[in-house]
């Protein structure tokens, strides 16, 4: 008896050292956006499915998550297993061998996801980073309230009917503000914004000899026209705003017009968040002397650094949360107009979705519109539209956000802003030997 009780202790203590073992916990880095503040409550779906893995979230805004990603991935620390990244990082850092390659086999249909959106995570053909969500931007307006100013918002206005529309709508004294757009330094936050208006203007990063042209006429009309219409008709503290700020406000009432990331039209729709769900239209970017690059493309997405040392349990999150079956999960739980939008083609054609997303038609249209291979009127040498994608973006897109900022609040001139980006600029490109 006491040999049997023995061995029933070693098979027990044997049992719970092999489970101990079996189990893996990974650390997943993302945003505090929406979308993945929902992934994260749906953790216990995921960890029903996969007992084996566990999942450690570790929830950043949107400047610190890119900080933090950056170094970790660049010094091949390890700290996370997957992090979120999107279309500037996917490509670049596929390139250099620091992200595993998805795993895009078996029954994860990499067909359905956008053509658009699958190419800009890729790298040679092949998809380093799984979209959980896409984008592109879009005019949010209060119908009600243009009615009753006498003005009409369509597809592709001008600058100009832009900001007369807002003068129109704009009512501070009774907390409701023409128009609210990022003001928050960042080369994702205001950069993401004003470079796509930028565009529109005619600008351009870089010319066909990589040197800056933060200085041209065009650059200097966008940020004047910008910086002029936010002090206005914005908020006050716009300079501090960025996508959650400004989504805060909206859904309160206080803007008139918001032109952002089309993800948001989920979130103003939706009665639980919005007092105004149901008082919101959309339309087509604005644009000044050209409509190429006037709304931007971009993806939040799932990487898993190749220093990882879960890699089969990452992917196996990774494909979970991108997949077809979770978007479906999300609808059974809040409803087909709460999902994750803007990555499979199988979401646009299902009934359900487009009649409980009134937002669907603009959306996809802003998104297949965009295109970042040609988003600049004169020529340019780079991909992307909001970014130009090569390493030293980063560094320059955020010292020119902080330099607009800085113009915004008008603690400096436009001029001088401008003028400082670009030797900022001049000196990263000199020192990274592209002249």
């Amino acid at each position: 008896m006491k040999s049997l009780t023995k061995t029933a202790i070693a098979c027990a203590v044997s049992l719970a050292a092999f489970n101990a073992f079996a189990e893996t916990e990974i650390t997943i880095a993302t945003v505090n956006n929406g979308h993945m503040i929902e992934m994260q409550k749906l953790t216990p779906e995921f960890e029903k499915q996969y007992p084996d893995i566990k999942l450690k979230w570790v929830t950043l805004e949107e400047g610190v998550l890119r900080q933090n990603v950056t170094q970790d991935i660049a010094n091949g620390s390890g700290l996370y297993d997957v992090m979120t990244i999107g279309m500037y990082e996917a490509p670049i850092w596929g390139e250099r061998g620091w992200l595993e390659p998805i795993d895009t086999s078996g029954d994860y249909d990499v067909e359905d996801i956008l053509p658009s959106i699958r190419g800009g995570l890729s790298y040679n053909d092949t998809m380093y980073a799984a979209p959980f969500y896409g984008e592109s931007s879009m005019v949010m307006y209060r119908k009600d309230l243009a009615d009753k100013a006498g003005v009409t918002i369509g597809d592709r206005d001008s600058w100009e009917h832009i900001r007369d529309a807002a003068a129109a709508m704009n009512d501070p004294d009774n907390g409701v503000y023409g128009i609210c757009l990022r003001g928050k330094a960042g080369w994702g936050d205001n950069m993401a914004f004003l470079s796509a208006m930028a565009n529109s203007f005619g600008a351009r990063w870089f010319d066909m000899d990589w040197k800056p042209q933060l200085t041209s006429d065009e650059w200097k009309n966008a940020v004047n026209f910008y910086v002029d219409l936010l002090n206005k008709y914005g908020p006050p503290g716009a300079s501090g705003n960025s996508f959650n700020e400004n989504l805060a406000l909206f859904n309160e009432g206080k803007c008139g017009m918001w032109i952002d990331a089309t993800i948001a039209a989920s979130f103003v729709t939706d009665p639980k968040q919005s007092k105004v769900a149901d008082k919101v239209a959309f339309a087509q970017s604005p644009y000044a002397v050209t409509e190429k690059g006037a709304n931007w493309l971009w993806s939040w997405a799932l990487g898993i650094p190749a220093a990882t040392k879960h890699a089969e349990a990452a992917q196996t999150f990774v494909r979970w949360a991108t997949s077809k079956e979770y978007i479906k999960l999300v609808a059974e739980h809040n409803g087909w107009g709460a999902v994750p939008t803007g990555t499979r083609t199988s979401t646009y054609e299902n009934p359900e979705f487009t009649k409980a997303a009134v937002f669907a038609d603009a959306e996809l249209k802003a998104i297949n519109s965009a295109n970042p291979n040609d988003s600049t009127l004169k020529p340019s040498p780079y991909v992307g539209v909001q970014f130009a994608a090569i390493p030293e973006f980063q560094a320059i897109g955020t010292t020119t956000g902080q330099m607009v900022s800085g113009a915004l609040s008008g603690s400096l001139s436009v001029d001088k802003a401008l003028e400082s980006a670009n030797r900022s600029a001049d000196r990263q490109m000199r020192q990274a030997g592209y002249y």
